[in-house]
């Protein structure tokens, strides 16, 4: 039997987009993913500066805020993001992996509340923080 945390852990190569951009999950946990994604000349937003587009950052958010609501234990089904707000800090450094880590600290019968970071060189560089909205079914009301 497949535990979430291996599930997860697939997720981030099972997802069509997740393989395209090369996301890799790095560490789970109780409702919280970690994933990263590679330095990508093909993702570049800026040519002047080589700076990878915020569509790739955020779609490395998105997937890593999906996963934290896979990994709560009270989860009894695929979710769907409903809001994500980004707010973008500064640009990534060109040819850095960029990381994202995502808690998801609460949940309703039908909404999973998310927080997100990333950064590249470290956790104090932050290039973008974010709030998101997923749906969500406890495996109470699934069952019943």
């Amino acid at each position: 039997m497949t535990t979430p945390q291996e599930a997860a852990k697939y997720f981030a190569t099972a997802l069509p987009h997740c393989a395209a951009l090369n996301m890799e999950m790095e560490e789970v946990g109780v409702s919280s993913a970690t994933m990263s994604m590679p330095y990508d000349k093909k993702l570049i937003g800026d040519p002047a500066t080589g700076v990878i587009h915020g569509g790739a950052i955020s779609a490395l958010m998105d997937s890593c805020g999906g996963a934290s609501v896979f990994l709560h234990p009270d989860n009894g089904a695929a979710s769907v993001t409903l809001d994500l707000r980004i707010d973008y800090m500064r640009p990534a450094i060109p040819e850095k992996r960029i990381y994202a880590q995502a808690t998801c600290y609460h949940v309703t019968r039908s909404v999973a509340f998310v927080r997100v970071i990333a950064w590249d060189t470290s956790k104090d560089r932050l290039i973008a923080t974010a709030t998101g909205a997923f749906s969500f079914q406890h495996k109470a009301a699934k069952s019943s």
